[in-house]
């Protein structure tokens, strides 16, 4: 019997292994490893923003033909049956039948039971809502195209602040590991000079103020980097928990974004999102307006019709010998507008003024594009002076630690003087990786707004 239940498992881990190394595969290929650019591309096509966004534009689409299929011919059928439970009665002068004149007799007319099926043909002839409704389409898909170029827009901002912060968080642990590791060491030495009475007791406890205050640094940017990296992956649309590796270091992606020749684009404001979303609102008023004035035209459709009908005591209509009697109608529907009363005439003057509006909305939007472009150039700029000079300040704070601590070491300097240089270190730190997601940050800014499509 043991021998049996062996044989079953080892059959069991047979049959069940290829699908154990298929789940594994699978499993490894759940790992994801991306550039920024390639982080960027990823999001465009799987951020959820962005899918909806898409989803959008084909429901534009659609919505287009519907409007121009209101226009084209429309078939529409019916059945209809009816059985009369009580007939009405309809009274007969009597004289007809050779009764008593001034006397009526009841009669009934037809049969109780009827079934009619039609089929009918309507067609616009003429109809302005319909025609500025079929001119508006096309603004109304460049409007919903120019929403979907924001949204990615929107989507590329967020990858590139959610990839910087990834990486900001990363070289922050580096740092404070390093700058731990160091100060562990400094401890321990001064720990031994106190313990040999070479040492005042207040250089170990300043040295342990700062150690513990790097601990907590250190373990606040380990949370960060785990937080910042599942932020990263909900912008791309995956899995928070999804491993994701990142290929750039935040170095060599800011050496990549410090581009002066930006600063010389030229700039077609018409490429802008914004400043094209403010022209479809424009569009959209202007159709409004032409929708208002085209209410006062007369509309014109035609229709043929065409059906057939039985009666019946009984219900027999899908006998073979019923009678069915058919009947057709042709005709024209023409609709033209009198009076309202002045509605239709204030209905213009309000689209008119709602244009004019729109009008001067664009313009305002225009001038404060161009005074963006002008202030992204500025804090692109700013930030790249920021970060030339967060590096020189860095390198110069890691000269005047590193000389506080020779002459801590030779007496000459006191822990209060060492501990204020290694602050001012750690500040410098920061600052310095700061500025690189600074610069990182700004160029994207720019680059927004200027849209050119050869960048």
């Amino acid at each position: 019997m043991k021998n049996r239940m062996q044989k079953l498992i080892l059959n069991l881990l047979i049959l069940t292994l290829p699908f154990i190394t298929l789940a594994q595969e699978q499993q490894v290929e759940q790992t994801y490893s991306f550039t920024l650019d390639e982080a960027i591309a990823f999001a465009l096509e799987n951020n959820y923003s962005a899918i909806n966004s898409d989803r959008d534009l084909r429901d534009a689409q659609k919505q287009k033909w519907e409007t121009i299929a209101e226009g084209l011919p429309q078939v529409n059928g019916s059945v209809s049956y009816q059985n009369q439970l009580k007939q009405p009665v309809s009274l007969l002068p009597a004289e007809l039948a050779g009764g008593e004149p001034g006397t009526f007799i009841p009669v009934v007319f037809g049969q109780p039971q009827q079934m009619t099926a039609t089929a009918t043909l309507t067609q616009k002839i003429f109809d302005g809502s319909y025609i500025v409704g079929v001119q508006a389409t096309k603004a109304f898909l460049e409007y919903s195209a120019n929403n979907n170029e924001k949204t990615d827009q929107d989507v590329r901002k967020a990858v590139v602040e959610a990839y910087g912060n990834v990486l900001l968080a990363r070289e922050s642990v580096s740092i404070f590991e390093k700058n731990k590791s160091n100060l562990e060491d400094n401890l321990f030495e001064t720990q031994k000079l106190f313990e040999n009475g070479l040492s005042d007791e207040e250089s170990v406890e300043q040295l342990q103020i700062t150690l513990s205050s790097v601990e907590n640094q250190l373990k606040n940017a380990i949370r960060l980097e785990n937080i910042t990296l599942q932020m990263l992956n909900v912008v791309m649309g995956i899995a928070i928990d999804a491993p994701t590796k990142l290929e750039d270091t935040l170095d060599n992606l800011t050496e990549q974004q410090i581009d002066f020749s930006l600063m010389e684009t030229e700039f077609n404001i018409e490429n802008n999102v914004d400043y094209k979303i403010a022209l479809n609102l424009t569009d959209q008023r202007f159709f409004e307006l032409k929708l208002a004035k085209s209410r006062a035209l007369p509309t014109l459709n035609s229709f043929i019709n065409y059906g057939s009908s039985s009666f019946a005591d009984k219900f027999t209509f899908f006998d073979s010998d019923q009678d069915w009697f058919d009947s057709s109608v042709l005709g024209l529907d023409l609709s033209i507008p009198i009076f309202s009363s002045g509605k239709r005439s204030a209905s213009t003057a309000r689209a008119k003024i709602a244009l004019e509006k729109a009008q001067t909305q664009l313009s305002e939007a225009e001038e404060q594009i161009r005074l963006q472009l002008e202030s992204a150039k500025s804090e692109y700029i700013l930030s790249i002076e920021e970060y030339n000079t967060a590096k020189q300040n860095l390198g110069l704070a890691e000269r005047i630690e590193n000389k506080n601590q020779i002459k801590y070491t030779e007496g000459l300097a006191s822990s209060f003087e060492l501990r204020q240089a290694q602050t001012q270190l750690y500040d410098a730190q920061q600052g310095f990786l700061q500025s690189m997601v600074e610069v990182i940050n700004k160029k994207t800014a720019l680059e927004l707004i200027l849209n050119d499509p050869q960048n």
